[in-house]
């Protein structure tokens, strides 16, 4: 909660200086981890497993409660009469209180990862939705400056059409072109708000309170790690409880042995001896009871303990390799986004920008045709475009590759 603190006051101050001056939720790509983990509700919810477990864990490797038995009987004149009084408790003659306690234990290790993983995935959608909207952001930054570009290009050529020197079809169809990029940044206005409402319930924000996301998309750059299963959530779980599952199996072979029974009686009694009158004895003595083995050995319960445990072993195992191939698919599609960047950045992009100048030029010395204009800056549109989702891309990727490394 800490941290959580001067990454919001940052992101604060970069959405005002964007010009958000509504109060309101402020996150950023660097703080939206911190935000999950505070608000989340269904993080919250989450958290309460590990009680749960512990719960169980209070309760396990506990004897049964003792029994007190009271038994009377008379004859129909209630003249003879007894009363017998009994106390006796079942007590295990193996170790399975103490193996259950362990049990226990490794279950509420279980249960912190299970919410520990939880909290991964929460947080690496929260930061696929920033992504999302920083993109969308910076798409509509890009599109606001080819419409400034687009009308002052309309504005020329409508002033030479008005000295008769230019078709006024021309300055007809800039002005359509200027629209039509203000047409579609009115659409990614609609794209930003569907992602904004796609993250406001992984970060708690209250209905009708505003979310402001602050910062830009970072350039692109691969990370260097390496992958360590071990240090997922989910498989930490998944190898927890293959432990509790071998541990299990020792519990249900202590079962194969029930509980023997020991207790102390006390028992008076008032029979008739005529002709003499009425005799009075007391009696006190142990009980035991100790089951014979013979028909439950439990050895079903032993089996399916045992099948358990290994099927627990062999999915902890598949699932170290399906993190390091989920990684490993990750960084392979951010290296291709890499690479599509810096051919758009490098060589295309300049390219296009140098045609879309020197046909502008050319129309403007009457040595070109409009089209040509059009075409080409349609076609600098598109290589912008291509290289911000490439961007976008590399990003989500990214997240999905720190995600399966367990980043934080």
């Amino acid at each position: 909660m800490h941290r959580f603190i001067p990454r919001a006051i940052a992101a604060w101050c970069a959405a005002i200086s964007m010009g958000h001056a509504e109060p309101g939720v402020v996150i950023s790509l660097a703080s939206v981890g911190d935000r999950v983990r505070a608000q989340n509700p269904g993080l919250a919810a989450a958290r309460l497993r590990i009680r749960e477990a512990q719960g169980r864990q209070t309760q396990s490797g506990r004897l049964s409660n003792p029994e007190l038995g009271i038994e009377m009987s008379h004859d129909p004149r209630y003249r003879e009469r007894s009363l017998e009084i009994g106390f006796s408790q079942r007590f295990p003659v193996t170790n399975r209180l103490r193996l259950e306690k362990n049990v226990s234990a490794t279950e509420v290790k279980v249960a912190q990862a299970e919410v520990r993983e939880v909290e991964r995935q929460l947080i690496a959608e929260a930061r696929q939705g920033i992504v999302k909207v920083l993109a969308v952001r910076k798409r509509r930054e890009l599109l606001k400056d080819q419409e400034a570009l687009s009308k002052e290009f309309a504005e020329f050529l409508s002033g030479v059409a008005e000295k008769g020197e230019g078709s006024p079809l021309d300055a007809g169809q800039a002005k359509l072109e200027a629209a039509s990029l203000t047409l579609e940044m009115r659409q990614l206005d609609a794209s930003e708000a569907a992602a904004i409402g796609e993250i406001k319930p992984l970060l708690g924000v209250r209905p009708n309170e505003p979310l402001h996301v602050g910062g830009s998309l970072p350039e692109a750059s691969l990370p260097a790690s390496a992958v360590d299963p071990s240090k997922r959530p989910d498989f930490q779980a998944a190898v927890l409880g293959a432990q509790a599952a071998g541990q299990n199996v020792a519990v249900e072979q202590s079962k194969r042995y029930e509980d023997v029974e020991a207790g102390v009686f006390f028992g008076a009694e008032r029979s008739e001896d005529a002709p003499e009158g009425y005799d009075r004895e007391g009696i006190m003595g142990l009980r035991f009871t100790l089951p014979l083995p013979l028909w439950n050995k439990n050895e079903g319960a032993i089996e399916e303990a045992k099948a358990k445990h290994e099927r627990m072993e062999k999915e902890a195992s598949a699932l170290a390799r399906g993190i390091r191939l989920e990684a490993e698919a990750a960084k392979a599609e951010m290296q291709e986004w890499l690479k599509l960047l810096g051919e758009a950045q490098n060589g295309l992009l300049p390219l296009a920008d140098e045609q879309a100048k020197a046909a502008e030029e050319a129309y403007k010395k009457g040595q070109g045709e409009i089209q040509t204009v059009f075409r080409t800056r349609e076609k600098q549109v598109q290589l912008m475009a291509a290289r911000l989702d490439a961007l976008r891309e590399f990003h989500l990727a990214r997240v999905r590759y720190e995600s399966a490394l367990a980043k934080p």
